[in-house]
């Protein structure tokens, strides 16, 4: 499946999985908030819902190398346009 373009906005944000992570199964849902301010996007993701389980509270960023999100430069205040629309997540032990 090949990466596009995609346009985000500072708020809440849902995402998939395209791969298992742990616990977490292909197609675990995964909600969590956007931030757009600055040279590159923050996505932190607090809850987790797979398939056919019970939510699990997660602490986890979204990543591409190098751990940025770079905006493209005519992105406008309140959003980011992004080169991709796929990302690497990461489970952390708090948000910095």
């Amino acid at each position: 499946m090949r990466s596009r373009r995609i346009t985000l906005y500072d708020g809440p944000v849902e995402s998939v999985l395209m791969r298992d992570m742990g616990i977490l199964e292909t197609t675990t849902r995964l909600y969590g908030q956007v931030w757009t301010s600055g040279p590159q996007v923050v996505i932190r993701y607090y809850e987790a819902y797979p398939p056919d389980g019970d939510k699990v509270p997660i602490c986890a960023v979204a990543r591409l190398s190098d751990d940025q999100l770079r905006k493209r430069p005519e992105s406008k205040p309140g959003t980011a346009i992004l080169d991709g629309s796929m990302a690497a997540v990461a489970i952390v032990d708090a948000f910095r």
